[in-house]
């Protein structure tokens, strides 16, 4: 008897320690997460593979549904604190089994299979909603989006206030709120899967997984930043990775004319940053010190346009792209001066002046002299670009209600609205092949039309030099600082931008 019971606690003991080899093992980080589990029941056991080099989540597991009193399934997650975002491109892989078989995001009180939650969730046919479990062991419950097969996927918390918004990639977001739904403060966020078959596994893949904690209320602005993450996105997928990050304030990405470093703008100062190494170089910009997000490389990417103010108005000036002596363009005392492009020949720089509580676009040889104004209707011109063939510029202005792109001649005559939309859009800017137009959007319920802050809810759209449809090649958090300049890699394949997350 007594051997048999040595022999059960043996056992006993050796499960035990299995048990916490497996737990151990699924709390390993993966990518941004700190583990992985399968929730429940189920039949096979799931896993995650991380490609580090393209930041994606292969996603594998089975689990009978997520629905009713109780789940199955296979979760990545995070443990979190407060209000937070959480974003996602997802889709699966292969045909599958089972019409009603989820991907998507979730926020679970607990690992129990019968846990307060809330999921962001496409299903195999293409149903897209949002569903949610109010009480332990209650019945799920679920709002249906008026739109199908999402493949981008985001779920917003704000205290007891959750929203879903999806999309197909290139379109504008759908929305869908639940509010009073208290999962406790510290929750696990993250992506999963779910076969709805219990005798099958699903798989799937997930790219632009980001878990980003917003700007709080308290904030204040151009005085308190949030960190930044500087992105590279390839148009061809849609895919963007993150190629570094810094607690402090990083702004306005130039790609410089080898396609090997990145010019960015933090805290007065401005860097080279070697996408090789990974490593920011100060750029001496002498006697400029205190220079801001409008800088601008010259079509041979031998120098910059710079704007810098050592507390007064923004000034312009000129530097090699290497660094050395900054030379003033700006005249004086005639109001702030952001510097924004050149023109092909590399004879002009055009900027935004602000001159007699006016802002327009205007023209300015790059030796310095005599400005020229382009534009004079009443409100905010800004952001002034040259086409490669130097025919046209295209800038941003209010003078038709919302913030919509506009071009025009390089005399600033024939001025033509390019964009008319329920947006506000921003800082257009021409690839170096001359076929594409990249801006950024705002909602007009979070930004005015004459503004254009920091952390909110941001969108790069791309659409043709010519005029066309416009579709949205990035969904983040960002604003001032994410794409002030031009930002095309010189093969037009790529964008660089920056995001914002505390």
């Amino acid at each position: 008897m007594r051997n048999k019971i040595q022999f059960l606690f043996f056992s006993l003991l050796c499960f035990i320690v299995l048990v916490n080899q497996k737990a151990i093992a699924q709390a390993s980080a993966i990518g941004i997460f700190d583990g992985h589990t399968d929730v429940g029941l189920v039949k096979h056991q799931g896993n995650v593979q991380y490609d580090p080099k393209l930041q994606q989540y292969h996603l594998e597991g089975s689990g009978a549904n997520i629905w009713a009193t109780s789940d199955a399934f296979h979760f990545v997650w995070k443990r979190i604190k407060g209000d937070f975002i959480l974003r996602t491109n997802a889709a699966f892989i292969g045909k599958g089994v089972e019409d009603h078989r989820k991907i998507g995001l979730m926020i679970r009180s607990t690992l129990d299979s019968n846990s307060k939650h809330i999921n962001a969730v496409v299903h195999g046919d293409g149903l897209t909603s949002l569903q949610y479990r109010k009480t332990v062991g209650g019945i799920t419950e679920e709002k249906k989006s008026t739109i199908t097969a999402a493949n981008v996927i985001q779920l917003e918390r704000k205290g007891n206030t959750y929203t879903m918004s999806v999309a197909r990639k290139g379109d504008m977001f759908v929305t869908e709120e639940v509010s009073d739904l208290d999962l406790g403060d510290e929750v696990y966020v993250g992506i999963f899967i779910c076969s709805h078959n219990a005798n099958v596994t699903e798989k799937a893949i997930f790219n632009n997984v980001r878990i980003v904690v917003p700007a709080p209320a308290t904030l204040v602005p151009y005085k308190q930043y949030l960190g930044s993450s500087i992105e590279l996105l390839d148009l061809a997928t849609q895919n963007s990775t993150v190629v570094y990050q810094s607690p402090k304030s990083l702004q306005a990405p130039n790609w410089m004319h080898d396609g090997q470093s990145i010019i960015y703008n933090s805290e007065g100062s401005l860097y080279k940053f070697n996408l090789k190494t990974r490593q920011p170089v100060v750029l001496n910009t002498d006697p400029a010190k205190n220079n801001n997000n409008d800088h601008v490389l010259s079509f041979d990417g031998k120098m910059l346009a710079i704007s810098s103010g050592d507390g007064g108005p923004s000034i312009g000036y000129t530097v090699p792209a290497t660094g050395g002596r900054a030379k003033r363009i700006s005249a004086v005392g005639v109001g702030a001066s952001y510097m924004h492009g050149w023109s092909p020949d590399g004879k002009y720089i055009v900027f935004c002046g602000e001159r007699n509580r006016e802002f327009d676009v205007y023209r300015i040889p790059s030796v310095g002299g005599k400005e020229v104004r382009l534009t004079n209707s009443p409100g905010l011109d800004d952001g002034p670009e040259y086409t490669p063939d130097g025919k046209y510029i295209y800038f941003n202005s209010v003078r038709s209600g919302l913030m919509q792109v506009w071009r025009m001649k390089a005399d600033g005559s024939e001025q033509t609205q390019i964009t008319s939309d329920d947006y506000n859009n921003w800082f257009p800017h021409v690839s170096p092949d001359g076929k594409w137009i990249c801006y950024i959007t705002f909602l007009k319920n979070e930004v005015e039309p004459g503004d254009h802050p920091f952390y909110k809810h941001v969108f790069i759209r791309v659409m043709p030099a010519g005029g066309g449809p416009s579709k949205v090649v990035a969904y983040l958090y960002g604003g001032q600082g994410t794409i002030n300049t031009p930002s095309w890699s010189p093969d037009s394949k790529h964008i660089a931008f920056v995001s914002n997350s505390q």
